[in-house]
Formats: C-alpha cells, sequence, structure tokens
C-alpha cells in the first residue's frame, strides 16, 4: 500500500501558497490566534482553529478534518491490464504506470519514473509490446529514467507542446489513441506545470485517468505555474470523468474519482467555474 502523499499540514501550506495568504492574514480572516494558525502548520490539530481556516482557504473543513485524523483511505481493487511502478527519487517517490489490452497484449506506458527497471521487467514477463510512451509532464522524477526506457521499447514519446523532454514529440489537448482495445484521449490539465496532460483511458474494467501531479489522493500538486487553473482544471476535467474512474497520481495512492469529490479538502463540495 504506497502511503498518501500529503497530509493535512501539507494540503494548507499548498492552499496558503497557491492563495498568497501570509500565516497572519489567515489568522485574521480566520479570526484566530496567529499561535493557533503556527500550531495548526505544525502539525496540532485543532478542530475549531481547522474548521475556521478551511472556508478561507477554501478548502472542505470536513475533508480537512479527516485528513488530520488519519480517517481518509482510499481503496483500489486491482484491474487486469494495469500495473503501477513505485520507485524512489531522492528523498521521495514517484509513480509511473503501465495500462495494456490483456488481449493483444498491446501497451502503453506513463512516464518512467526514477528508475524504470521494474516497469521493463514486467514488459517481458507478461510479453507486452509497448506501443506508445505518453508523459504527463516533464518534471525530473517523471521522466528521470525515460531515455532508458524508450531505448528498450523503441516507443513513440509524446507530451504536450507545451512542455518539451528528450525525444519527445508534441501533441495538443484532444489527441486521441487507439492501442489494441484502449482508447486513450489527451486532456490538458496544467496548473502544475505549464502543459501538466491528463490521459483519460477506457478499455479496461474501469475507466483511468493518468493525472501525473494534476490530484494525488487527499490533496493535489501545488500551483506552481498557476494556482487557480489547477484547482478548475482538476474540477472541470478529471472530476468530472465517471465516478468510477481510477485516478492513478505521480505520487501517493490510487484513488477514484468518486473519492476525491467527497474526500479531497480541494474540492469537496465545489465545481468548476
Amino acid at each position: 500500500m504506497i502511503p498518501l502523499e500529503d497530509n493535512f499540514t501539507d494540503v494548507i501550506s499548498k492552499a496558503q501558497q497557491g492563495l498568497e495568504i501570509s500565516d497572519a492574514e489567515l489568522a485574521e480572516k480566520a479570526r484566530v490566534d496567529a499561535s493557533a494558525i503556527r500550531k495548526l502548520r505544525g502539525g496540532h490539530f485543532d478542530e475549531l482553529t481547522l474548521f475556521r481556516v478551511a472556508p478561507v482557504l477554501g478548502l472542505g473543513a470536513r475533508a480537512l478534518r479527516d485528513l488530520a485524523q488519519n480517517e481518509y483511505h482510499p481503496s483500489v481493487s486491482e484491474i487486469e491490464g494495469l500495473a503501477v511502478f513505485n520507485t524512489p527519487f531522492h528523498d521521495i517517490r514517484v509513480n509511473a504506470y503501465l495500462a495494456w489490452d490483456p488481449k493483444s497484449r498491446e501497451a502503453v506506458a506513463f512516464d518512467s519514473g526514477a528508475d524504470a527497471e521494474l516497469m521493463l521487467d514486467r514488459i517481458a514477463k507478461a510479453k507486452l509490446m509497448v506501443k506508445l510512451i505518453l508523459l504527463t509532464h516533464a518534471h525530473a522524477d517523471h521522466i528521470a529514467d525515460l531515455p532508458r526506457l524508450e531505448k528498450a521499447t523503441g516507443a513513440p514519446v509524446l507530451i504536450s507542446g507545451r512542455e518539451s523532454a528528450p525525444g519527445a514529440k508534441a501533441i495538443g489537448e484532444g489527441t486521441e489513441f487507439e492501442v489494441g482495445r484502449l482508447k486513450i484521449k489527451a486532456l490538458l490539465t496544467w496548473g502544475h506545470s505549464r502543459g501538466g496532460m491528463t490521459y483519460f483511458v477506457t478499455g479496461l474494467a474501469h475507466p483511468l485517468a493518468i493525472v501525473g501531479d494534476s490530484i494525488f489522493a487527499g490533496s493535489m500538486g501545488g500551483g506552481n505555474v498557476s494556482y487557480k487553473d489547477a484547482v478548475n482544471n482538476n474540477l472541470k476535467k478529471i472530476l468530472t470523468l465517471p465516478d468510477d474512474t481510477i485516478i492513478c497520481p505521480g505520487h501517493g495512492p490510487l484513488t477514484t474519482v468518486a473519492e476525491e469529490k467527497e474526500h479531497n479538502p480541494f474540492f469537496a463540495g465545489k465545481s468548476a467555474v
């Protein structure tokens, strides 16, 4: 079981940074003492402070409370045709994915992660034929072993035209692919990075959304480029997908659209604007 990427203090910090609200401003707007804000950000759970802070930051208070009390644990059953590879990159861990048609054995790799060895082993043992390598974005942890993956599979590498990666060709939003019985559509979910792509995959027991760092279970990637657009793109393009869609994030465990609509503090009770 891959642990959650973020705790409740990470969520608060990302929201504060994205909205450019200082601790002092947050204390004033939430009508709490500055020391209470410091304690909360330091990991001390205080329900009253949390419930006052959450709406100021645009966060779902109950979802944030559940995260703070370790009551949120998304559960996704394994499905045939999907594999996750969780590899270390410095002091973090990063996910890469394989999706394939169980009948034809034709496959797609999503990112390389920090080390593609486990993915290449799975490809060889399952006798898969990788037809495409689709990149969610170009941050170093997600493409660290891309040259080896590309060389070993001989598959073309594709990335959003708003970003670049060695040997990758550009694609735009709405680009569609067919690999065996899998159908894949590229959705531009930028905000964490300039060209963040989500790949919506159908043809397996459940639809998949390979989201990179757009959404994590119970959190999201920081809005490094645009926090507002990161949140809105996630709401508009990922959380409107079917509820049973399995979300495959760049960090942390698998989750579903239904889980994140209800339990993710950034999105609970919200709709796109």
